[in-house]
């Protein structure tokens, strides 16, 4: 043992001068000789701590392109649907230009921590982003509606991989301290995407079309692509070495239960909310009875089939992932209901143009990325986490208050500007417990209390609440939109043709402009009461989400890792 720890040390560089990471980063080949003793090294595997800084800039330029890009998405196909529905006049099926994609990212996202892992950090990574990017071709070149959402929602699948494998691959190549602020910065790409998202489509679409706001993308993913896989070739704690038989234990049937079962919920809030297909219709209580059945069929394959299950027991049982994943669904649920209907306040009640209703989201944009740089700044100069937490929480619920508060007369500060704290808490809240801002839901508490070979894994178990907030955000918002708005609108119009006017109404935002006076100042008041009613929705889950939060513990992000038992280390050696 003496003699193997001498040719460790000697044969490899010390990283931080701490043995554990010696033992998961590095992978060294030791050749007996006849008299027992042993060679050196005969192959030295890098690890993600050694890479040198080109290479590692390289990779992080590659992979905080591609958050870019896809944060753009997010915002992108908002600002969009008046001109795609108004071209295939399917404002109906519009909704589920967002739900189609959201659906993807729920149901195959957590898949990605386990490819990482059974691919490698690149495989992962370069299959997301190939998914990613045909999606987003076909979305350019799409003749219909129908056409349009499956690209969406092909362009899905690999979407949410891309932000779970760029956190991986952060992960790897920073301590747990230091995340902080490397997810601080990756947060700026994130949200500048976020906040361009809009203005940039409404921009895009107004000068050439919105067709061209998905193809101008493409040269960028080849990009991404380029830099990403000309020098991340690093070998990570937890890949697995036999990619075949790991692939064939990653839990495919949770996945589809997982698609079918929250599909088929989609599916019934779309039908009955926004398609006003009464409830004892046969397809809404089949889309009910399917989504009960699967998601019972979901639990009892995670429980009692799946070999390495999307939803890992073993996370469930303790206490920080579990209130980590409860926060992720809240939180995703408020800022995708701000996100998306934010713009629509604009649009509906205030009648701006596209690429001004989206560019209402470029404040909080801003402030998303100060408050992520400030977040990561204090995480690794204290170590700590849970007082940021607990002064900036509160502050998305702030905003959900204040926009929900807004009147037609608002002032052009209060319509601008409310937005902001929004953007700031959401980035220090989920700084310190989702990583990244919006999007990544692996938390700095979550990393501190799970081994490293873990972190894959982790991820993909953090991402699966996302993105399941992030897929009933949208359709349970829709639903509270129509409802509302269909009982404001038949409550204030009246007269022989007031049911034909009040469903032109409800599914054609761009009409309302073109109302004469009294009619569109009815539409007007209608959209701005059923708004309120949503941001309502919104600040609700978010104060939810601040309470469930001050139940994470604080960790020390400079101890001892966890062995295999899952107690704390007090000799690194035992690791070995």
């Amino acid at each position: 043992m003496a003699d193997f720890q001498r040719a460790r040390t000697e044969g490899t560089p010390l990283l931080d001068g701490r043995a554990d990471v010696l033992q998961e980063y590095n992978s060294v080949s030791i050749t007996p000789l006849e008299n027992g003793s042993l060679d050196k090294p005969l192959k030295h595997q890098v690890g993600p701590l050694e890479l040198s800084k080109r290479a590692r800039w390289t990779i992080l330029s590659g992979v905080w392109l591609a958050t870019f890009l896809i944060s753009v998405n997010m915002t992108l196909v908002a600002t969009l649907l008046g001109s795609i529905s108004s071209e295939f006049k399917s404002s109906h099926q519009a909704g589920w230009l967002g739900t189609g994609y959201l659906l993807a990212v729920c149901s195959f996202t957590p898949l990605y921590g386990r490819l990482s892992n059974a691919l490698g950090r690149r495989g992962a990574n370069q299959t997301a982003l190939v998914f990613t990017a045909v999606g987003i071709l076909a979305c350019g070149l799409s003749r219909n509606m129908e056409f349009l959402i499956a690209a969406r929602f092909f362009s899905g699948l690999g979407g949410g991989g891309l932000f779970t494998s760029s956190y991986v691959i952060v992960a790897d190549m920073y301590s747990v301290r230091e995340r902080g602020l490397a997810s601080g910065v990756a947060a700026i790409f994130n949200g500048l995407g976020m906040g361009m998202g809009g203005p940039l489509g409404g921009w895009i679409s107004d000068a050439l079309g919105w067709r061209w706001a998905f193809l101008l993308q493409l040269p960028f993913f080849a990009l991404s692509s380029f830099l990403t896989s000309s020098s991340l070739n690093y070998v990570a704690p937890g890949e697995g070495r036999n990619a075949w038989d790991a692939l064939r234990r990653v839990d495919y049937a949770g996945c589809l239960c997982l698609l079918v079962g929250v599909g088929s919920f989609l599916g019934f809030l779309s039908l009955h909310f926004n398609g006003d297909t009464p409830l004892r219709d046969p397809l809404v209580l089949t889309s009910l009875s399917v989504a009960i059945a699967f998601s019972v069929l979901f639990v009892v394959v995670e429980l009692c089939v799946a070999k390495e299950p999307i939803l890992p027991l073993w996370l469930l049982r303790q206490r920080i992932p579990l209130l980590v994943g409860i926060s992720n669904v809240l939180v995703a649920q408020c800022n995708f209901t701000i996100i998306y209907f934010f713009p629509l306040w604009f649009q509906s009640v205030q009648l701006t143009s596209t690429s001004e209703a989206g560019g209402h989201l470029f404040p909080t944009a801003a402030a998303m990325a100060l408050g992520s740089l400030f977040a990561g700044w204090m995480i690794k100069k204290t170590g700590k986490y849970k007082v940021l937490n607990v002064i900036f929480g509160i502050c998305p619920t702030i905003t959900a208050f204040l926009i929900a508060n807004l009147q037609m007369n608002s002032s052009s500060w209060a319509q601008w500007f409310n937005i902001i704290p929004l953007g700031f808490g959401n980035a220090v809240v989920l700084q310190t417990t989702t990583g990244k801002s919006h999007n990544i839901t692996l938390s700095v508490a979550l990393l501190a209390a799970v081994e490293v070979q873990h972190i894959a894994v982790a991820t993909g178990f953090s991402q699966l609440f996302r993105g399941a907030g992030q897929a009933i955000a949208v359709a349970a918002s829709s639903a509270i939109l129509q409802t509302k708005l269909l009982a404001e609108l038949r409550a204030r119009i009246h007269g022989p043709d007031a049911e034909e006017i009040v469903q032109r109404i409800r599914h054609s935002v761009s009409l309302v402009a073109s109302l004469p006076p009294e009619l569109q100042r009815s539409a007007r008041e209608a959209y701005a009461t059923s708004l309120r009613a949503v941001f309502r929705y919104a600040a609700i889950c978010a104060f939810i989400s601040f309470l469930v939060r001050l139940g994470i513990p604080e960790i020390s992000l400079d101890r001892e890792p966890k062995n295999s038992s899952g107690q704390l280390s007090d000799n690194p050696d035992e690791e070995s």
